[in-house]
């Protein structure tokens, strides 16, 4: 890459946050520059579990239950628009999801929950349905006998994870976007009227930068004086064999996908810096998924992978602007399918306009304590 080449945005990150975020620029006019890393980074986006969630998110943060809720009913366009795009199906479905119970206790404590988030946002969050055994069993007959209930909500669903990542790359060339792999940003020099990245490959000065590196936002935000604290957490993915429909929705840790294989995952860990998949943490995940459905017991594995995803200190996203550098933007989000759509339509035309809506406030970090690494002068 030329040293003096010089753009208006440049978006660090091309995952699923900051793919989506420059579709949504290249939507709002704007041609970004898509700085992406190498392909064995730990990306967030390569172990994602594909789910459009609404369900039990925003206990105690009912702006996020509700933002959560936008970006779902959003997804219908979202999807239509990338398919317009590129020809690219994403295969949505919104039929519906159940987070399934193996005992009492844990129905009870999600059925508080869904309560609390209903009672928070004055019944604006999501529909919910609380299912026994039975009531379960009518619906999904391959339900094994371990399962106590479920919460159901409409409003959940799920795509085809890879094909979104395909199509959303996709539209980013259809759109005039400039994407730029093995491109990692190392440093960021605040200028009068911008911004110098850096990295191995050269510089560029952008007019205005967004933070959508995952993990490295932890390292890259404190240089134009912002803060995005994050905390580790693993989490694993296999993949069965294709098989017989049997499960049309979604759920948590189970979801069939339109191809016919079955994801599972639910882990996390905490402690772990190895890429690595456990063989004792799939053996986990196994024993749940044939718990919940007892015909995957004869179903073969035939993948499996870790991931890191990229976790806030409280769960919630983050989005700000810099107060001391005026046009540089941080975004960070654990749930990078469900906020896909609200990033694209919602929040990218904001930075477009060079500001973020007053509704967003609530996301930015200054709801963690400052710490004494973040560089507030140019």
């Amino acid at each position: 890459m030329s040293r003096f080449l010089e753009c208006d945005v440049a978006v660090i990150g091309g995952g699923l946050v900051g793919a989506s975020i420059a579709f949504g620029l290249c939507r709002s006019g704007v041609r970004p520059l898509v700085l992406d890393g190498e392909d064995l980074d730990l990306r967030a986006s390569r172990a994602n579990f594909a789910l459009v969630w609404v369900q039990g998110k925003g206990v105690g943060a009912p702006h996020y239950a509700l933002w959560s809720r936008q970006s779902s009913l959003l997804w219908p366009q979202f999807a239509a628009l990338l398919q317009d795009a590129t020809g690219i199906d994403v295969a949505l479905s919104q039929r519906g999801a159940f987070s399934f119970a193996l005992s009492s206790a844990e129905l009870d404590r999600w059925h508080t929950e869904m309560e609390t988030i209903a009672g928070e946002t004055a019944g604006a969050a999501a529909p919910y349905e609380i299912l026994g055994h039975n009531e379960l069993r009518d619906r999904l007959p391959a339900i094994g006998p371990d399962v106590v209930g479920a919460v159901y909500s409409p409003a959940d669903g799920h795509v085809n994870s890879l094909r979104l990542l395909r199509a959303l790359h996709a539209a980013l060339k259809a759109g005039g976007a400039d994407y730029r792999a093995r491109h990692t940003v190392k440093g960021i020099e605040p200028l009068k009227a911008g911004f110098r990245l850096s990295g191995d490959w050269g510089t560029v000065v952008a007019r205005r930068v967004v933070l959508a590196a995952g993990i490295g936002n932890e390292t890259l935000a404190p240089k134009v004086g912002l803060d995005v604290p994050l905390k580790r957490s693993k989490g694993q993915v296999l993949v069965t064999e294709k098989c017989a429909p049997f499960f049309r929705f979604a759920s948590a840790t189970i979801r069939q996908t339109d191809e016919g294989g079955v994801m599972i995952g639910d882990s996390e860990e905490s402690a772990s810096t190895s890429i690595a998949a456990r063989a004792d943490i799939n053996a986990v995940l196994a024993q749940r998924a044939i718990r919940t459905f007892p015909l995957l017991a004869d179903v073969n594995v035939v993948r499996s992978w870790a991931g890191f995803r990229v976790k806030t200190l409280d769960g919630l996203p983050v989005y700000e602007e810099s107060a001391s550098h005026p046009g540089a933007f941080a975004v960070a989000c654990h749930s990078g399918v469900t906020l896909a759509a609200g990033h694209a339509l919602v929040l990218a035309p904001q930075i477009a306009a060079g500001a973020l809506s007053p509704d967003l406030a609530v996301f930015d970090s200054r709801r963690f304590p400052r710490r004494s690494h973040v560089s507030q002068t140019a």
